[in-house]
């Protein structure tokens, strides 16, 4: 195994709760996701990410972990967790897992035990417990999730939680808080895991004395991942991703130096609007940003907690923020999966490694109309049932048959699928040359023989128009203007995300050409 494969590689994002479901209860499972080994290596991917596969109360769909070191059992065993590492390996697919630091469960021992010991106790010393004021909560921060950030107990006091009240906050000032988590990074190195992506990277240290909410980006955060990285360097091969969102670039390229993250996600490109000069600003500071440190940029569509790009590309509003997120907007599906197809073939075609959250590969649509009484995401309850939430681009993957739940359980998926799912599924678009899914396994195909990590350098192209060569001599056209344009002098077409028309560009289309 080469030890910059993470430099160039495309990693498949798996939701395990709605992945595939190996033993009829209606919940993805380890038994689901091995059982689709065979799938994922077909497609093209070289790592798979999991998120949080831990026991857990699932207040947020497990980012609320009860014990670091356990693989929750609606998902399966810690020994079925070593073979699915096994069985990737044999397959030639990397893991890649996610380790919550911010926050825990209030189902944690060590939480529980918090609460027993009291105040003053060493116990509470591991969570940010505080005296109120009065009958007020210690200041006024507010739960990213909405409310207030701090819950009262029973003895008086308030402990803070960033995120939902069944999620405590860490105190990172407490050396026995970085020594567990550096236990827990050893424990699945050790059982062949090749990577972790960190949750909240840049949340871990607070500022109290702050009179405004000051917990995003402390300087301190820094020697957290120095540590981690050392730890990572002793197996070798081990990576470290962050979950960085952060508008200023100068400060997220510092989680990039050379003894911290081995990459962060890069969420800028995933939360432009669809234009060509927006797009092209965004790959060109994407680039500026890392490539004077040496680490390679990352490229995102989607994830588990925004809308799907089939969906937010048809709207009035292609652009996506967390604070409007656009819930339930209007749109235009044919449209959608037509620039998403175009998306696609952009972003596989940069420098850099690829992300692809699952299902993305077979277009699937946002789910906006989950029945209230059916909703999970904390956002919704939190909010008063004002923001649906994400449980839209979380509903299970559709696999095979022509009605629910298509191939994903011998039981009721835990959120409903459309019945309108029936021609995307994956055996559906396996049939079909022009899918999504065969898009995206030839693109992922060619990407990996000649794509990668790299560089690039732009064409000459219209107004419009975004065009770039890479190294192997392909070149990445895409049209974003309402009419076709000519393509550029080339050798040949290697794929299109949409039929072409003679040497016409159609309008949201991106094409592969070999120049030469």
């Amino acid at each position: 195994m080469s030890e910059t494969w993470w430099r160039g590689a495309a990693i498949y994002q798996v939701y395990l709760r709605s992945f595939a479901d190996g033993n009829g209860d209606g919940i993805g499972d380890l038994a689901g996701l091995r059982s689709r080994l065979p799938y994922l290596s077909d497609l093209g991917v070289d790592a798979i990410w999991l998120n949080p596969w831990y026991p857990s109360p699932m207040a947020d769909g497990g980012y609320d972990v009860a014990d670091y070191r356990d693989i929750e059992p609606s998902f399966g065993t810690l020994a079925e967790a070593e073979k699915f590492i096994q069985e990737a390996h044999a397959l030639g697919i990397r893991t890649i897992i996610d380790i919550v630091p911010n926050h825990g469960s209030d189902q944690q021992k060590w939480f529980l035990d918090a609460l027993a010991a009291g105040p003053g106790s060493a116990e509470r010393e591991r969570f940010w417990f505080a005296e109120g004021n009065g009958d007020l909560p210690p200041n006024d921060w507010k739960s990213i999730f909405g409310g207030p950030a701090w819950t009262r107990v029973p003895d008086g006091q308030w402990y803070l939680h960033l995120f939902a009240p069944e999620q405590p906050d860490f105190n990172w000032n407490n050396p026995e808080v970085v020594e567990e988590f550096h236990d827990v990074l050893r424990f699945w190195f050790d059982r062949g895991v090749d990577g972790i992506r960190i949750d909240s990277a840049a949340l871990l240290i607070k500022d109290f004395d702050s009179e405004e909410e000051s917990y995003t980006d402390h300087d301190g955060v820094h020697t957290i991942y120095q540590g981690w990285r050392q730890i990572s360097d002793e197996y070798g091969e081990r990576i470290l991703i962050g979950e960085v969102w952060l508008p200023d670039q100068e400060r997220f390229a510092l989680y990039l130096r050379p003894n911290e993250m081995h990459t962060a996600f890069n969420f800028d490109f995933m939360a432009r609007r669809w234009e060509a000069a927006e797009l092209r600003a965004s790959i060109d500071l994407t680039l500026a940003t890392h490539v004077p440190i040496g680490a390679p940029p990352t490229w995102v569509l989607s994830n588990h907690d925004v809308p799907r790009p089939v969906t937010k590309y048809g709207r009035a509003v292609t652009s996506f923020d967390h604070a409007e997120r656009n819930d339930g907007m209007p749109s235009d599906l044919v449209l959608g999966e037509r620039r998403a197809r175009a998306a696609a073939l952009m972003a596989m075609a940069l420098p850099g490694s690829l992300y692809v959250y699952q299902g993305e590969e077979l277009g699937l649509p946002e789910v906006d109309d989950i029945p209230d009484e059916l909703r999970q995401d904390p956002m919704w309850t939190r909010s008063k049932h004002t923001v649906p939430g994400r449980d839209g681009c979380r509903v299970p993957l559709p696999w095979s048959g022509q009605e629910p739940p298509f191939g994903y359980s011998t039981g009721e998926p835990w959120l409903p699928q459309p019945a309108s799912w029936k021609g995307l599924t994956a055996e559906a678009q396996t049939a079909d040359e022009s899918s999504m899914l065969s898009l995206y396994k030839a693109g992922l195909r060619i990407r990996r023989a000649e794509l990668g990590d790299g560089s690039l350098r732009w064409l000459d192209s219209p107004e419009g128009v975004l065009a770039f060569a890479r190294e192997s001599g392909l070149a990445c056209v895409a049209n974003f203007n309402p009419d076709a344009v000519e393509l550029p002098p080339h050798e040949g077409v290697l794929l299109a995300s949409g039929p072409l028309e003679g040497n016409l560009l159609p309008s949201d289309t991106a094409v592969w050409l070999r120049t030469g």
